[in-house]
């Protein structure tokens, strides 16, 4: 593995965390702040951008600073800054985006805009710098369900992605429409562990690009399943609805995911994104990894959900390779893997 030499300060503000973070040689958290907004949106049952971008200017100072002293640095020990770029809430993105460029400016290093996915990817990296490539990641979360091959640092192919609903859109909305709020994800993982999950026969998309995700026919499903009770003024076992929508969500997701290694012919898998820590997803890929020989990594559960330690991995990477941004790059609100991919080969 070649050794990476850098100290950069990546700014994470895609959604309603606000972020810094200091990450030296691609592989040590010198400091890793993270201010949350969830109890914020929690009662309006999930985010609004207009507040979440608010706060982000409340916070971003204070994270900064807050990175700095536990890291016991300044600005001069720093070689580039980092920040997200896109996707997320337009308003959200401006405020790390714009906060970044500034202090670029101002301490005359060099500027690196990352993709949000692929900082997600490299939350893997982060924890397990040991990775050999190629290797197949599975990105799944609140927006973006996409199958990785990554051949070598910076070099990705999307061998498959969501055509409608994200895994983590569809569990936010069943956790909705069960009661049981926002985050939907952490709630519906608990909630299933009560449940039977072979209960309610959910359906399964099965799509003629055989490795693209499609959940909105199953969320429509789960609805449906609902309102057909209501109706028939029937009792609806909630813990077997959450585990019965779970068990399909997993079954599509594992099953795309090998036979996209299969097929591929790599050994080694790594999961992204804060669907990726789920217990039940994880659980089901340790036992089909060990059964068909192959490597598995996932982050902690810390660098699963948006932070910015993420971001200055990913960062770290371009910045061995001398991947910089200039002063025009712009916050993207709509920016799908694939197109950034293709952006980045030409």
């Amino acid at each position: 593995m070649k050794k990476l030499n850098s100290v950069i300060m990546a700014i994470e503000s895609s959604c309603d965390e606000t972020a810094c973070a200091i990450i030296k040689d691609g592989t040590e958290i010198c400091a890793n702040v993270v201010s949350t907004q969830i109890k914020i949106h929690e009662k309006f049952g999930g985010v609004v951008p207009e507040i979440a971008s608010r706060k982000h200017l409340e916070y971003i100072d204070v994270v900064i600073e807050e990175a700095l002293d536990e890291a016991g640095l300044g600005f001069a020990d720093l070689d580039a800054i980092a920040v997200t770029m896109g996707p997320g809430l337009i308003g959200a993105l401006l405020v790390g985006l714009s906060t970044a460029k500034g202090l670029a400016y101002s301490i005359k290093k060099p500027l690196i805009g990352v993709h949000h996915i692929e900082g997600h990817i490299y939350a893997n990296f982060l924890a397990h710098p040991e990775i050999a490539l190629p290797c197949i990641c599975l990105v799944v979360s609140g927006g973006h369900t996409n199958i990785v091959k990554i051949t070598e640092h910076g070099h990705y192919e999307i061998l498959g992605q969501t055509v409608d609903d994200a895994a983590g859109e569809a569990y936010d909305k069943v956790a909705r429409a069960i009661g049981l709020g926002y985050p939907g994800g952490p709630k519906i993982d608990r909630l299933a562990k009560e449940g039977n999950p072979k209960a309610i026969d959910f359906p399964r998309a099965q799509l003629d690009q055989p490795l693209n995700f499609s959940f909105s026919g199953l969320k429509s499903a789960v609805l449906n399943y609902l309102n057909q009770m209501q109706m028939k003024n029937a009792p609806v076992n909630d813990a077997d609805v959450a585990a019965s929508f779970q068990e399909a969500v997993v079954d599509v997701l594992v099953g795309h995911t090998i036979q996209a290694m299969e097929e591929n012919g790599i050994q080694t898998l790594l999961l992204a994104g804060g669907v990726s820590a789920n217990s039940h997803l994880r659980d089901r890929f340790d036992a089909i990894c060990k059964e068909k020989g192959f490597a598995i990594y996932y982050p902690p559960l810390s660098l699963c959900t948006d932070n910015a330690a993420m971001i200055g991995a990913a960062a770290a990477y371009k910045f061995d390779r001398n991947e910089f941004s200039d002063y025009s790059l712009n916050a993207v609100a709509q920016l799908p893997f694939s197109e950034y991919v293709t952006t980045m080969k030409h």
